[in-house]
C-alpha cells in the first residue's frame, strides 16, 4: 500500500546523496576569510551590526508609502476607464492621505538627510 511512497522517498534520498556526493568530488578549495570582509575594495569602517539612527526609519516609512501608492495606482490606471468617475474620487481621497503623510514626515524632518 506504501510501496510508491517508499520508492519515491527512496529515489528522493539517493538523488539528494548524489547531489551531496558530486558537489564534495568537484568543489574547489576556497581560502578561509582571513581578516575583514570584502566590501567592493574598501574597508570596513564600521562594525556589520552597527545602530541605524532614527531618521532613516521615518525615511523607510515615507519610501513604504509611495512604494504602496504605486501598488494601488496600477490596478487602478487599468480600470479607471470602466469605473468613471467614482475611481478618480477614489484616487483623489487616497492621494490626498499621502500627500498628508508626506506633510507629516516633512514636518518631522524626515526629508533632511544632513
Amino acid at each position: 500500500m506504501y510501496a510508491g511512497a517508499a520508492g519515491m522517498a527512496l529515489v528522493a534520498v539517493l538523488v539528494v546523496a548524489g547531489c551531496y556526493l558530486v558537489h564534495r568530488a568537484v568543489v574547489v578549495a576556497r581560502e578561509p576569510l582571513l581578516v575583514l570582509p570584502f566590501q567592493s575594495g574598501w574597508r570596513p569602517e564600521e562594525h556589520a551590526l552597527s545602530r541605524y539612527h532614527v531618521r532613516w526609519y521615518l525615511a523607510t516609512l515615507l519610501f513604504l508609502a509611495f512604494d504602496v501608492e504605486m501598488l494601488f495606482m496600477y490596478p487602478w490606471s487599468v480600470v479607471v476607464a470602466e469605473l468613471g468617475a467614482t475611481a478618480v474620487v477614489e484616487m483623489f481621497v487616497f492621494l490626498a492621505g499621502v500627500l498628508a503623510a508626506v506633510v507629516w514626515a516633512w514636518r518631522e524632518g524626515a526629508l533632511r538627510w544632513v
